[in-house]
């Protein structure tokens, strides 16, 4: 073991994954990968306390064969530290393990056609400069299929001779280090010979996606997003690259749109849309009329994903209704809803119709007492078959896990808001309890009905509360609600969360004397903004991959976002609104933070890049503030990798339970 003493902060070093020291401290030291900077030692029984939390293993549905039964599945096996690619041939069927990296694997999908092959998709190190890759299914050997100095994306065209592959060049091709702008290429390529690369066009700007071939792959729908209430919907030719802007209509508001899928004679595009509405509705488009069509005007919540079956008579649509999925069924033909099939509640993802039972289609299901599983629906038999089980270690039974409560309140202006609030068993842990406040990421995400993994250990074994806020701005409740907070109007969603300090202290289980708040990506400016504000209610901070400056994190993120997040938190070119996010940054105001800090961190973060988390470290330590940071070398934007999530994860039960329980 080498040990390393730097102004005070004590770094541990070791060339193997985690291990214990073998000195008489028995202390827990971080891999080769991670840098503990002001960090005390682990004690090595937190991660004999907590290890059977860290040991959850779901599945999740990824694509159907398009001859056969058998599909890709996403796992993450015993001992390994990475989730990767799988077939499987049947219903509690053996996995085969088809992707090996120390990278994981999350895209995949079979050849469309022959399902003789796959094409997968894999970064580096948490660096989102996506590679895409073919594999042989009969040989396993993989061929790279884009350029290294671009970040790409692939979609199969109907025929499955071809690939069409999105490409973007990454900053650190650019002279200077960043692009003034970004184009977006399309390429047509043969996977089995793929220097036969076509370029077809070249898009302005970023966030384009969404691309789906019509039959007989004449045509590519595409989407350009700016914000989820502002995108568009193009027709691109495969043959000479021209696009057709078809929605929204010109002369029509600004509207969101998303998904797509092409009625079998091409004349109809359904995809969801939240024009004329305050949520994302299932919607279809007729070509030859250019009118557009609501189906599910009768649902108010988001469609937030949907199918075509390959014949073309059903849509299966997931709803969120509240912060919990529900799977709905529709006619594609008239429009109407078909009867509700018989499926668990629980997160709901992964819908795909069946290429040659089309009565069937696979999804993922996750609930408070399970880490996900895959299955299928027969619409014929009306009985829902599981292929997966999830694995939890001994000692810990998933069965009683807790589920949450909503909870609503009015906030400092009376607008309504809501959280999931998780209590511990009474039982077990009587009178007031201590909290834990998460905010989640987006900014335009939502807290949901899911599984909580190893924060079930602060539930069942520390007896913490958890509340989980939905503040304005986040997704969910409609489009109105998702842009309180753009803009000059930041502030207001951190608002929202002092509101629910304040409403801790009504709770007559709950102890507002001892709460921590904590956070991911823009979930961490909200940790960061909420201990600035508020740090007299607080016991700490926990701040992951957070803003801490708006100006600095827009200079700094990657080219190709930077454009899409100045439409949410402004324009720092404007001097208005630069000066306003030099009044609000956390980073400029650190010296109102007089709790304990702990920020953790991926060195290859392209969102948010690891100088936010630096500049934050250096300002408030220098208030004498106690701050634990913790840094990844081969993360990106949170962290992938088994070894380094459970050292972060125990990290964090020793800072609850200093600021916590102590």
């Amino acid at each position: 073991m080498k040990q390393l003493l730097r102004t005070g902060a004590l770094a541990l070093t070791l060339t193997s994954a985690l291990v214990w020291a073998q000195d008489a401290a028995k202390t827990l030291v971080p891999n080769a990968n991670l840098r503990a900077d002001g960090m005390p030692a682990l004690a090595a029984s937190i991660a004999e306390r907590v290890a059977p939390y860290a040991e959850f293993r779901g599945h999740s549905f990824v694509d159907w064969h398009p001859k056969t039964r058998a599909m890709l599945v996403r796992h993450r096996e015993a001992g390994a530290n990475t989730a990767q690619i799988y077939r499987l041939a049947e219903p509690g069927g053996t996995l085969e393990k088809l992707t090996d990296f120390p990278d994981p694997v999350s895209k995949a999908s079979f050849n469309p056609v022959q399902g003789n092959a796959i094409v997968y998709a894999r970064d580096s190190g948490g660096n989102e400069a996506t590679q895409i890759f073919r594999m042989d299914l009969s040989t396993r050997q993989s061929t790279l299929l884009s350029n290294p100095d671009e970040r790409s994306s692939a979609t199969w065209t109907r025929s499955g001779e071809r690939l069409l592959i999105a490409a973007m060049p990454l900053d650190r091709t650019a002279q200077g280090g960043k692009r003034d702008s970004v184009v977006t290429t399309l390429s047509l390529l043969d996977p089995q010979k793929p220097e036969t690369r076509t370029r077809l066009t070249e898009l302005p700007g970023g966030g384009w996606d969404g691309y789906r071939f019509n039959h007989g792959d004449q045509r590519i729908a595409a989407l350009q997003y700016r914000t989820p209430s502002d995108s568009d919907v193009y027709l691109i030719d495969t043959k000479t690259g021209v696009r057709e802007k078809i929605l929204p209509a010109d002369g029509a508001a600004k509207a969101g749109f998303d998904g797509f899928e092409w009625s079998p004679d091409n004349q109809r595009l359904f995809l969801t849309t939240n024009q004329g509405g305050e949520f994302f509705e299932l919607a279809v488009y007729e070509l030859a009329t250019k009118q557009l069509t609501v189906l599910s005007r009768h649902i108010p919540w988001d469609i937030t994903d949907f199918a075509l079956s390959k014949d073309g008579k059903r849509l299966l649509a997931v709803v969120n209704n509240n912060g919990r999925d529900e799977v709905r069924l529709f006619d594609a033909a008239s429009g109407k809803e078909l009867a509700r099939p018989d499926i668990p509640a629980g997160a709901i993802s992964g819908g795909r119709w069946h290429e040659v039972n089309t009565d069937q289609f696979a999804f993922s299901l996750n609930s408070p007492q399970s880490p996900g599983d895959v299955y299928s629906y027969d619409l014929a038999s009306g009985k829902t078959q599981r292929w997966t089980t999830a694995f939890a270690a001994s000692g810990v039974n998933p069965d009683k896990f807790v589920s949450p409560e909503l909870v609503s309140i009015k906030s400092f202006d009376g607008l309504p808001i809501s959280a999931w609030l998780y209590l511990p068993d009474a039982a077990k842990f009587p009178g007031k309890r201590p909290v834990v406040v998460d905010f989640h990421g987006g900014p335009e995400g939502q807290s949901t009905v899911r599984f909580m993994g190893r924060w079930n250990y602060y539930l069942n074994e520390m007896g913490l509360a958890v509340l989980l806020p939905n503040v304005r701005g986040s997704a969910g409740y409609g489009k109105s609600f998702m842009d309180l907070d753009n803009g000059f109007k930041r502030k207001d969603s951190v608002q929202d969360g002092g509101a629910f300090l304040a409403w801790l202290g009504t709770h007559p289980r709950l102890d507002a004397s001892r709460v921590v708040v904590s956070g991911g990506s823009y979930g961490g400016y909200m940790s960061l903004a909420t201990v600035v504000d508020y740090s007299a209610l607080l016991r700490g901070a926990i701040d992951v991959v957070g803003i801490s400056h708006f100006v600095t994190f827009l200079n700094a993120t990657e080219s190709y976002r930077r454009d899409l997040r100045r439409v949410e938190y402004g324009d720092e070119r404007d001097p208005a609104m630069r000066a306003f996010m030099e009044k609000i940054a956390p980073l400029n105001n650190a010296s109102q933070i007089k709790v304990p800090l702990f920020v953790v961190q991926g060195k290859n973060d392209p969102r948010v890049p690891y100088t936010e988390a630096e500049q934050m470290v250096a300002a408030v330590r220098k208030n004498g503030v106690l701050v634990w940071y913790l840094l990844a070398d081969n993360e990106g934007h949170g962290f992938a990798r088994k070894s380094n999530a459970d050292y972060y994860f125990y990290s964090t039960v020793q800072f609850l339970e200093m600021t916590l329980l102590k």
